[in-house]
């Protein structure tokens, strides 16, 4: 079980769940795996069948917390299709790493004024297992609901984790179709997902967003001359440095081949450059001290948003994927000049 974080305070009412100190990068990896507000699926509901029948509880969920909401992806038992994040059990279950379970709600000062206490669906009993992502963030829970109290015994856990390890498994599919199979950060699809969703908050607040598209310069001789294998070590420790350096705000992902992209949250064409600067620094890093037969340099085409003319992430991707190829042929000719 697991103990509400300090900073949740006591309202008078009830105590809404705390924020995770992650809650950026949950959220980030709930919305890529593009799974709210979804159709039901045979293979979350049979968990929530099973869970309901083998722990005898007349509720089962799986709740996914988003920003202000619980959505439930399956429920079995419950009419309501998502809660207020504020009142939700789950959203202090998702603080934790383990089962969180609530005996008796009406004898515990968290939960005794919650509305889903004093009134539908009249909750008493409640246990919730975290499940989280690939990436280890917590995205919601399996959850049984009684109207009684009880507690459970350690048979009943046993069953309950497994559950929740099959639910967890299912969340890792989708996750697993968003994510670069190579570098583990975010493959084409994956970025379309979140950019969209970033740009349309963009559009609605009103604040700048760049977009950059980055090709790796002459990486086909390094595959044609140290093999595949020293090629897919360059995408590797390139995605790294993307990782180590843009912030959390920033969505990046490989594209394919050895392309990728990034895109820039409130943010100026200004801003982007100065986070490049410490990027070509990694990058200079990586080349000095990382074992990779040969020095990684990219060209990078930089587009500013704007909502007016780009209505669709793929139409801000092609103008700034025209701009690196026209920087990339401009070094190209400047360098057969050269030699």
């Amino acid at each position: 079980m697991n103990d509400l974080d300090e900073t949740a305070k006591y309202t008078g009412a009830y105590v809404p769940p705390a924020i995770p100190a992650d809650e950026a990068q949950r959220l980030e990896t709930l919305q890529g795996l593009d799974v709210l507000d979804t159709p039901v699926e045979e293979r979350f509901d049979r968990l929530t069948r099973l869970a309901r029948r083998l722990l005898d509880v007349p509720i089962a969920l799986v709740s996914l917390v988003d920003e202000n909401r619980q959505w439930f992806k399956s429920r079995d038992g419950l009419d309501a299709s998502e809660t207020p994040r504020d009142i939700s059990f789950c959203g202090h279950a998702i603080l934790g790493h383990e089962v969180f379970v609530i005996p008796d709600a009406t004898k515990d000062e968290r939960f005794a004024a919650n509305p889903l206490v004093t009134g539908p669906p009249d909750i008493r009993f409640y246990a919730g297992y975290p499940l989280r992502a690939v990436n280890g963030q917590a995205l919601g829970t399996l959850c049984i609901i009684d109207t009684r109290p009880r507690e459970l015994d350690a048979d009943d856990l046993a069953s309950f984790r497994d559950l929740a390890g099959m639910a967890e498994q299912e969340l890792a599919t989708l996750q697993l179709a968003t994510l670069d199979d190579l570098t583990r950060i975010s493959n084409r699809r994956g970025f379309s997902i979140l950019a969209e969703n970033s740009l349309n908050l963009c559009r609605r607040q009103k604040v700048p967003a760049v977009l950059s598209y980055i090709d790796l310069n002459d990486f086909k001789p390094i595959n044609d001359q140290f093999g595949h294998a020293a090629g897919d070590q360059v995408l590797m420790s390139f995605a790294e440095q993307m990782r180590h350096v843009f912030r959390d705000s920033d969505i990046f992902a490989r594209l394919g081949g050895d392309e990728f992209a990034v895109l820039f949250t409130n943010a100026t064409a200004e801003t982007s450059g100065r986070i490049f600067a410490r990027f070509d620094s990694a990058v200079d890093a990586m080349n000095r001290d990382a074992d990779l037969h040969c020095d990684v340099s990219y060209s990078r085409g930089i587009v500013e948003f704007d909502p007016a003319v780009h209505h669709t992430v793929d139409a801000l991707l092609a103008e700034a994927d025209a701009r690196m190829y026209d920087i990339k042929r401009k070094r190209n000719v400047k360098a057969s000049t050269a030699s």
